[in-house]
């Protein structure tokens, strides 16, 4: 503390000095011109005439403190946690709160363990240039309808929050148990709080006295917004807000038509979901740019993204370019395109330009390879037999995620490509693949288009078994086993075949980020050239077929599930 207040008092020469900035103040929204002083990775001082070590020219760049990114799944990027920071960090991203529910959902505890380990590894002049503040899943499995290749009771939970490892409890997605008052998801809940930790939250269009409900149970936040009127509700019962920009979902639009003077410290920017071809354009960066856009003004967007998740998540001396505060900070343009220029973490430059300034040695332990275990597979793996009555088809919302239920008359015996192609339907099949019962799920789906073979992914929310659809039962089987060869993946088979090997837990490649984007965008358009139709993204869409939280009809392997009814129906009905 002596050497702190010696370097603010410029009785010592600071460690570094950025100067010639703009300095943009969280607390006043104003901006001041001048230098900024750190030592042992804090700023000590704002003004002029420090002497220091080093020095940064800013050349009038804004100074804002670095991005935290209150709410992100890493394995939903398909990449490595190496490869996630080299992308998020060079555009502003010095922090993340992070839930491993997918890879927790797939290898257990140890798979959160990896993604903290793999990170801490990168250094800058022994700095981590990403700190990951790592939440422990609450909800594995999703659901008790599904096999997942995990399980972690409330017993276990409580037990493993109380470790340092884990900073907070993720997001409660089973909101109906937390709303039925179920003893082993409210343990978990409970044990988080009794640690001292925060709880995530995650409440679709809750209102009135559930809404009340899920708050008096102690969660926190909520990214599943789906107006400003349902903002406004979950702000006024004391929720923070999360803004989520995401690849595949995002409330900006309905975040800033609720902001307002005095509820504007409750949002907190999120990515949720980003894949790697999105993360190339920018993080919390581009989500600011469109805030912004969006008419969001500046001044709460910057603290959307910065102090606002820092007092949220009680992160001590984050969030802000003041004294005492660790010396995180971007280098950006301007409060409108927010292009990052700089980006120091702990007063080390750890991005400039656009590039990283940390090497990648990639970290994969057993724990979290050869993790795809499907018992043998062959066509009539996938025959679907008629008896006369009606199908239950899903056909998924263009640019969506969920789904209405279609009947299409079933004939008798069974149903082959003619068929398919005459009903406009596909096959699909989940395919347990933790080598626990061998189960699979068989469906139709409607409106889909793909002719010709097969696709399949081992990505599949929540507890991430094979989703393959096709038209063609051999086409489909050889997916199946290509998945299995190479550990997980996206798969293709059709004139010619092609996988994309997701070997980190079927969920996320080793490879370098440039390869991953350019091989899922040439396996992706290798699909729709099979006449996958548009307003559907040929994998990313099926890895959400199996999602048994979003309504209606859903394939798991262990058969087709109705949210609306709660429960399993057949795939014929009368």
């Amino acid at each position: 503390m002596k050497h702190l207040i010696d370097c603010a008092m410029k009785r010592c020469a600071c460690d570094l000095v950025i100067t010639n900035a703009r300095i943009y103040n969280v607390f006043t929204g104003e901006t001041e011109e001048g230098d900024i002083a750190v030592a042992e990775g804090r700023i000590v001082g704002i003004g002029k005439g420090y002497a220091a070590l080093r020095s940064y020219d800013a050349a009038g760049k804004i100074a804002l403190p670095a991005f935290i990114d209150a709410h992100i799944h890493i394995e939903s990027s398909m990449l490595s946690p190496e490869e996630f920071a080299a992308l998020a960090v060079p555009h502003g991203t010095t922090a993340v709160i992070a839930d491993p529910h997918e890879i927790v959902n797939v290898c257990g505890v140890q798979g959160a363990e990896y993604i903290k380990e793999a990170v801490s590894r990168l250094r800058v002049e022994d700095v981590e240039p990403l700190q990951v503040f790592l939440e422990l899943p609450s909800c594995v499995p999703a659901t008790p309808f599904e096999t997942s290749g995990a399980t972690l009771s409330g017993k276990e939970t409580e037990k493993e929050i109380a470790r340092d490892v884990f900073f907070g409890l993720g997001e409660m997605m089973n909101f109906p148990a937390v709303l039925g008052a179920d003893a082993d998801v409210l343990r978990k809940i409970e044990g988080a709080l009794a640690a001292g930790k925060t709880v995530d939250g995650h409440a679709p269009a809750l209102s009135g006295d559930a809404l009340n409900a899920y708050r008096a149970a102690g969660i926190l936040t909520d990214h599943e917004n789906v107006s400003a009127e349902d903002c406004r509700e979950k702000l006024a019962r004391g929720l923070y807000v999360q803004i989520r920009c995401g690849s595949s979902a995002n409330n900006l639009s309905d975040a800033a038509a609720a902001v307002n003077d005095c509820n504007f410290r409750r949002f907190l920017l999120c990515s949720d979901d980003k894949n790697a071809r999105d993360l190339t354009a920018g993080h919390l960066d581009d989500a600011l740019r469109r805030l912004v856009a969006a008419g969001y003004p500046a001044k709460y967007a910057v603290a959307a993204a910065t102090l606002n998740i820092a007092e949220c998540y009680r992160l001590a001396d984050m969030g802000a370019v003041a004294p005492r505060y660790f010396a995180d900070i971007a280098l950006v343009d301007d409060l409108s395109s927010f292009r990052v220029r700089a980006v120091f973490r702990r007063g080390v430059l750890v991005a400039e330009e656009g590039t990283p300034r940390f090497e990648r040695p990639r970290y994969l332990p057993d724990a979290v390879r050869g993790t795809v275990k499907t018992a043998d597979i062959t066509p009539d793996s996938f025959t679907v037999r008629g008896h006369g009555g009606k199908f239950r088809a899903m056909r998924v919302t263009p640019y969506g995620l969920t789904t209405e239920e279609k009947l299409h008359p079933a004939p008798q015996g069974e149903i082959g490509r003619d068929y398919l192609h005459r009903e406009d339907l596909d096959l699909i099949a989940v395919i347990e693949r933790h080598g626990k019962n061998g189960n699979i799920g068989l469906g139709l789906v409607e409106g889909y288009g793909l002719r010709g073979g097969a696709i399949g992914i081992s990505v599949a929310h929540d507890s991430h078994n094979l989703v393959v659809l096709g038209d063609d039962r051999k086409a489909m089987a050889r997916v199946a086993v290509l998945l299995k060869e190479a550990g997980g993946g996206m798969a293709c088979v059709g004139d010619g075949e092609d996988v994309f090997p997701l070997d980190i837990a079927g969920l996320m490649s080793s490879a370098p980020a440039e390869e991953v984007v350019r091989r899922t965008r040439e396996i992706a358009l290798r699909a729709r050239a099979m006449g996958v139709r548009e307003g559907y993204e040929p994998f990313m869409t099926l890895a959400f077929l199996s999602l048994a939280v979003i309504p209606k009809l859903k394939l798991l392997d262990r058969g087709l599930f109705d949210l609306e009814k709660y429960s399993f129906v057949p795939l014929e009905t009368v």
